[in-house]
């Protein structure tokens, strides 16, 4: 008989004792526990992206600049960016319950900070917050994932993570910028507020961490809850980069989410309106479009990265592809409608190769580390939008030619290009990185 760690409460300590007699969770069971968490990674994308189709009446309410909104959206970005090493080492340690109720309860309190803030400095503070509260949903939601679910299970679900997220991201656009049309920005983001706040009182009623505290045999037989605790955080971080695919993938993922995130979660809109002439609602829809084939090509890739046995080569050629789709999207000259928006969707689809990222650092290290690597990892990815989102801002107004509409700065079709550069330059360092990376054949290494 396998030897019971002490630090395990009694709970899980004769959940364990048991775990040959008892059977796994039934699937029902399972996807509704996950899915709990799966629905604030959802209120995550649908915050991440919010800004996007505000930018107009943000401009005006606050009275900023590009370079000024850029900052205001990703001070979601500098929070939930911190704090992802901390959520990951939490998560090994605390248990995803704790963190997922208590995060929710946080975004709450942040998005009424927002809907309500007098000033920019108030907005601000909301925003980052509000990052702060959901920095802890992707992370917590793998780690549910191994423990409720078998291992083979684990690069769909993630990409089914990513499909809630991109849920969120398209209830952020068309449908967010007709809630702003009918009722304002600030009671939309106050409602959003309350359904954050039941949400976080529903999590910590059903969710548990492992199905030992509901009678039932754990899928996470590798990495008992409480065996990573009982180390330091700093050993635990020591170990987590001693491998080297997770150095190379905290870059990596980078060039593309913060490709996505910055065009579609902020410079996108206004640059559709002002190059292409479209409405907000129509410049929204595309970009919402392009987020939904982001996510729908996200089980596809990682279904098929099963079926070849490999990791590196559908990256390659998935990010490789990509980043021409961007170069054409952002630097063509005005394409026929129907040409640019099926060039966002293919693209949406390729950049999704991103997701094979995840099944690759978890069969890179242990097991046991999966909260702290899947933490080092979303900081990594994160770090795109968070530098890239205030960094085209900035570009923006260094070639701002003085063109106002009323009270909102208007940039040319120049000075996007050569912010959009800024993009263009992370996707292709990225690309080249992923061929250092280590294959592992679809198999545990660790």
């Amino acid at each position: 008989m396998k030897t019971i760690p002490a630090a395990l409460s009694p709970e899980l300590r004769s959940g364990a004792t048991a775990a040959c007699d008892r059977p796994h969770p039934p699937p029902g069971l399972s996807w509704f526990i996950w899915s709990l968490g799966a629905v604030f990674y959802l209120i995550a994308f649908f915050h991440r992206l919010a800004p996007a189709v505000m930018t107009r009446e943000l401009m005006q309410d606050f009275g900023i600049s590009a370079a000024a909104l850029g900052n205001l959206s990703a001070f979601y970005f500098y929070s939930y960016w911190l704090l992802q090493v901390p959520t990951g080492i939490l998560a090994d340690t605390w248990g995803p319950r704790r963190l997922l109720a208590g995060g929710a309860m946080a975004t709450a309190a942040g998005a009424v900070l927002f809907a309500l803030a007098p000033s920019l400095a108030w907005a601000s503070a909301g925003r980052l917050l509000i990052g702060a509260g959901v920095s802890v949903s992707f992370v917590t939601c793998l780690k549910l994932a191994a423990h409720w679910f078998p291992a083979g299970h684990y690069s769909m679900i993630s990409g089914i993570l990513l499909v809630a997220g991109i849920t969120g991201a398209v209830s952020a656009g068309v449908p967010l910028r007709l809630l702003v049309d009918g009722a304002g920005w600030r009671p939309v983001m106050l409602g959003a507020a309350a359904v954050t706040g039941a949400l976080a009182l529903l999590i910590w009623i059903k969710v548990r961490d492992d199905p030992r505290e509901r009678g039932y045999a754990s899928h996470a037989a590798a990495a008992l809850p409480g065996a990573a605790g009982r180390r330091t955080p700093l050993a635990q971080l020591k170990e987590v980069f001693h491998h080297r695919n997770t150095v190379l993938l905290f870059f990596i993922p980078a060039g593309i989410v913060g490709a996505m995130l910055s065009f579609c979660g902020l410079w996108g809109v206004p640059f559709l309106t002002t190059h292409y002439g479209l409405s907000a609602a129509q410049a929204a829809f595309l970009t919402s479009g392009m987020m939904v084939c982001w996510a729908l090509g996200s089980p596809f890739v990682g279904r098929l990265s099963e079926r070849i046995g490999r990791r590196k080569a559908p990256m390659i050629v998935g990010h490789g592809l990509a980043a021409a789709g961007w170069a054409g999207i952002l630097f063509s000259d005005r394409l026929p409608l129907a040409a640019l928006a099926a060039l966002m969707g293919v693209t949406g689809v390729l950049s999704a190769s991103f997701n094979i990222c995840w099944p690759l650092v978890k069969e890179s290290a242990p097991l046991r580390l999966a909260g702290t690597i899947s933490g080092v990892i979303n900081m990594g990815i994160m770090l795109g939008p968070t530098l890239l989102q205030p960094a085209i801002g900035w570009v923006l107004d260094r070639h701002w030619q003085g063109l106002m509409d009323a009270g909102v700065r208007i940039y040319g079709i120049g000075a996007y290009r050569s912010a959009f550069a800024l993009i263009m330059v992370w996707m292709l360092v990225s690309w080249f990185l992923i061929f250092f990376t280590r294959e592992t054949y679809c198999r545990q290494q660790a």
